[in-house]
This record gives C-alpha cells, structure tokens and sequence, in this order.
C-alpha cells in the first residue's frame, strides 16, 4: 500500500492515538455519572462492573445524563482511527503475497470503520461484525510474529486473541456475564499494549535498517574515493 505517509510517521501517529485514547478515557470515566448492570446506585465509574462502551451512553446506567459522553466517543474515535491507521501501515512489514498483504490491510481498516460506529443502536451487530473481521488482520499479525521469531510478542499476540475469543464466548452465551465488564477491560489493556510494542518494534527495526544503509552507503563511497585516488 503505497502512501505519501513517511513509514515511520505512519507508525508513531498510532502510538499517540493510543495515548491520547488512554488519557480521553480517565477523563470521561472522571465524568461518568453513575450507575452499571451490577449496581444501578453505584456512584461514579465502577472499573469491575461498568463496560467501556457504558462511556459513550447519552444517559448513565443510573439515569442521568452522561457530561463525559463526548470526551468518550473522541477516545474511541481517535482510537479506532490509530488501529485502522496502524493495519494500514503494517503490510509493509509482512513477507506474505503482496495480494494477501493487501487483504490484511484493508480487512483490518474496514474492520476498525465499522468498530468506529458502536455508539449507534447498531452496538451489538456492528461490535459482532466488526470483531468478526479484525480477526483477520491479527491473526495474520500473530503469524508473521511467529516467522520473524519475535517470541514475546508472539506470545503476547495468543494472550490477546484468547482473550478476546473469551470475550466473545462470554458476550454471544451471557456464561459469567458478571466477569465481562472486568475481563474486557483487561483485553483491552493487553491489546493496547501488544499494539504499541509492535509499532516501537517496528520503528526501531526501521531505524535500525536505515542506520545500516548509510553505514554501507558510506563504505561505498570511502572505497570509491580511496580508488578514485589510486588512480
């Protein structure tokens, strides 16, 4: 996928997107007025029992109006559009078929979009769907972490799927529904992370590549001169 995006630029903006995402999201939990599934009268944001998505409601749990709602949907935008910004730019790092590469690519942009409108009574088909196909681009991600033997990472990538695989099973079965809220936000955390590890990975690896290309480029031309002057 070609772009007029620098590579590495293209990378750091995802790294800011999650952090900002992380900071938007303290602060419309700050806001939130009150109120979840397990606990109607629960003052304040309850990090156990409240599902993210509770953030971006018009109104809390508990009746009120929700202030923090427009803090909310600006994290999750600005989140969703640094992951589809972060699958676009990953097939550059992939050694698969350029045609597959591609796939991944956009799957992961298509899949992100959809994610992006969750506020909207389509919540639940749109979380499906859009889930459903952000699995293509991270499981492609788990596999190239697998041949280019970045085993951290690789593990960390299986922690992830599972647990979202978990997330799901529990979301279509409404088996330990109770443990949901909680589990999705730990998902959420060690996705983040995953996501963030592989772009410094990435960036350094580039860098790195580049710093070994001046250093020949600059063998080259000694050599060249040191001839040049034998002659």
């Amino acid at each position: 996928m070609r772009t007029f995006v620098p590579p590495i630029i293209r990378l750091v903006i995802p790294l800011i997107g999650i952090l900002v995402f992380i900071c938007l999201y303290i602060v419309a939990a700050e806001f939130y007025p009150g109120g979840s599934n397990a606990e109607k009268a629960h003052i304040g944001f309850d990090w156990v029992n409240n599902y993210w998505c509770d953030l971006i409601a018009r109104y809390a749990k508990n009746g009120m109006p929700n202030p923090g709602r427009n803090i909310a949907l600006t994290a999750m935008i600005m989140l969703f559009s640094s992951l589809a910004l972060f699958w676009f730019s990953l097939p550059a790092f992939l050694r698969e078929a350029r045609s597959i590469r591609i796939f991944v690519g956009y799957a992961g942009v298509v899949s992100m979009s959809i994610l992006i409108f969750i506020f909207t009574p389509l919540h639940d088909i749109l979380i499906f769907t859009g889930g459903a196909l952000s699995g293509i681009p991270i499981i492609a991600t788990i596999w190239e972490l697998y041949t280019h033997d970045w085993k951290k990472l690789f593990v960390l990538g299986l922690i992830c799927l599972i647990l979202i695989l978990m997330n799901f099973f529990i979301y279509l079965t409404d088996w330990s529904i109770r443990f949901l809220p909680l589990i999705q936000k730990i998902t959420l955390v060690f996705f983040l992370i995953w996501i963030f590890l592989i772009c410094c990975n990435c960036i350094l690896i580039r860098r790195s590549r580049k710093r070994s290309l001046e250093h020949e480029l600059q063998g080259l031309h000694s050599r060249g001169t040191q001839t040049d002057q034998q002659l």
